[in-house]
């Protein structure tokens, strides 16, 4: 065990050596990394505020079925039990006219609009709430299709269209930022990599000794391999700091577009596992590129 410790202790010593031997290329690859995780990580950041938009907008989601008028406060009642009936529904509300008029009197700060009538001109609804699995677009649309065909009807209100380009809105962001992270990455690996095959050339002659003393190849990768994931991880740390500085230095000046964007949500920023997920991503883009300068490279085999 102990041996095993001292062999592991080496490999990292050896690891971080070849880090402060090549100072330049080194930093090149964590500014890299960083840069691609800032950009990738903002689009990310985005995506994830936007998705709390639909989440709160799914919870408030309702359906108004407008009445005509005439319609007897029996048939209304049946209409709406009626309502219950149909899929994806999970409560449904009869709204009566004078219901309606005291809403709006409520709403509009006494009614004046309303007090030269001589009758009250609104109409008697039934406003229903979805269950949770049919707060979609795809969900939303068949029980709009299924109230819209129930006889004393007049109107339906609903936010479909909205929910459908939002979400079509949403899936285009994101789309975005994979397309973005793709190139970001594989811009990044390549830098990382060269980094990696520079430092192995410039040590060819330190691991073909190694080699000839009998390390074995893993031995001998090992240390390039911790080289680029300790860049990574830098390059994460980094770009997370300047995600989290871009974010409260933006927030204050961008307020009122953030909300007209996002909503009525508080914008929010990468939880703990959110955090480590962007340091992961960066040592894991270190590793691949170590790995990947080191095939075909004269590591000792």
């Amino acid at each position: 065990m102990k041996r095993f410790g001292a062999i592991l202790l080496s490999l990292v010593r050896s690891g971080f050596r070849g880090l402060q031997s090549s100072p330049v290329t080194s930093a090149v690859a964590v500014l890299t990394i960083s840069v691609a995780l800032v950009l990738g990580g903002g689009f990310a950041l985005l995506v994830s505020n936007m998705g709390g938009v639909l989440e709160r907008f799914g919870e408030e989601l309702q359906v108004v079925a407008y009445l005509e008028d005439g319609l007897e406060p029996d048939e209304a009642r049946a209409l709406a039990d009626s309502v219950r009936t149909v899929e994806g529904v999970a409560a449904v509300a009869l709204v009566t006219k004078d219901e309606a008029l005291r809403r709006f009197r409520e709403t509009t700060g006494g009614g004046a609009l309303l007090e030269g009538l001589d009758q009250n001109p609104l109409p008697a609804s039934v406003e229903v709430r979805l269950i949770e699995a049919r707060r979609t677009p795809e969900g939303l649309a068949v029980v709009v299709s299924a109230l819209s065909g129930l006889p004393g009807v007049s109107e339906l209100a609903h936010g479909q269209e909205w929910v459908e380009g939002y979400a079509r809105f949403v899936a285009l962001v994101r789309t975005t930022a994979v397309g973005l992270g793709i190139v970001l990455g594989i811009a990044a690996l390549m830098i990382v990599a060269n980094t990696i095959r520079l430092a192995v050339y410039a040590r060819e002659d330190e691991i073909e000794i190694m080699a000839l003393v009998g390390a074995s190849r893993s031995f001998v990768r090992i240390p390039f391999l911790i080289e680029g994931t300790v860049q990574g991880a830098v390059g994460g740390g980094l770009a997370l700091l300047l995600l989290y500085t871009g974010y409260l230095l933006a927030l204050p000046q961008l307020e009122y577009g953030l909300e007209l964007v996002l909503g009525n949500v508080t914008p929010h920023f990468f939880g703990a596992s959110g955090a480590l997920t962007v340091v992961a991503a960066g040592s894991g883009l270190g590793l691949l590129g170590s790995a990947t300068a080191l095939v075909g490279a004269r590591s000792g085999s």
